[in-house]
């Protein structure tokens, strides 16, 4: 059964590094003494050794080791042996094109699907859903497909902003931006907002943080309404 957890972010304003999902990941990875970690997307152009060590330094906090992944030299049997698995935030077209060029995205797919654990932050929240077209990333690099992982039945749209009626700026707003996706697109979006997250334990889907989500689907208005989430989660265990 799929254990999940996908947060909107990895630092909440005033924090460091995970700590606001320090008691939530003590329980979420209890099972697992080794986590890898997937450090892809390599927020502001650091390296995957210095992203690498950012995550081990949080989990040795709680007593987990962390491997990258960019150390082994075959990336698809570290997946299959892998106790859990963490990818990081930062440029989801980065991470998705990384992803396809080592092969790693059916194997995640799999992994996850038997029940591997998996979390993500930011860009590694947004490759669990059906697509990565939903991301508020630079298309920094062209990746092969904009399919990712589907191990949800929804896209995500992390970070996410509510318009402010009192802004001065006239470009579009995450809301404006979402609705374009519908237009050609049917998949549903959960527009997770900051301090959030998602999890998926023993089949039930629960959205945690104190906050609700934006629901998006074509065809209907966006809506506030986390009970929609199980019922979403219910066709695609």
């Amino acid at each position: 059964m799929k254990k999940i957890l996908l947060a909107s972010t990895s630092t909440i304003y005033g924090g460091t590094y995970l700590s606001y999902l320090k008691e939530e990941l003590i329980h979420f990875f209890e099972d697992a003494d080794e986590i890898l970690f997937i450090p892809y997307a390599r927020p502001s152009g650091i390296s995957h050794d210095e992203y690498t060590e950012r995550a081990r330094t949080f989990f040795a906090s709680i007593g987990k080791k962390v491997v990258g992944i960019h150390t082994f030299s075959n990336p698809k049997e570290a997946v299959n042996n892998a106790k859990a698995i963490f990818t990081g935030g930062g440029n989801t077209f980065l991470l998705v094109t990384k992803l396809y060029e080592q092969g790693l995205v059916e194997p995640l797919r799999e992994a996850v699907n038997k029940g591997t654990p998996y979390m993500g932050t930011g860009a590694g929240s947004n490759i669990a859903g059906q697509s990565m077209q939903t991301t508020n990333d630079m298309p920094i690099i062209y990746p092969p497909s904009f399919q990712t992982l589907g191990i949800v039945p929804f896209n995500i749209n992390p970070h996410y902003l509510d318009p402010d009626p009192n802004s001065k700026h006239k470009g579009e707003t995450r809301e404006t931006r979402i609705n374009e996706f519908h237009v050609l697109n049917d998949t549903p979006v959960i527009g997770l907002r900051e301090g959030s997250w998602l999890l998926i334990e023993k089949g039930k889907l629960s959205l945690r943080g104190g906050l609700t989500a934006r629901i998006f689907e074509q065809g209907k208005k966006p809506y506030e309404w986390d009970a929609y989430l199980s019922s979403l989660f219910s066709k695609n265990k």
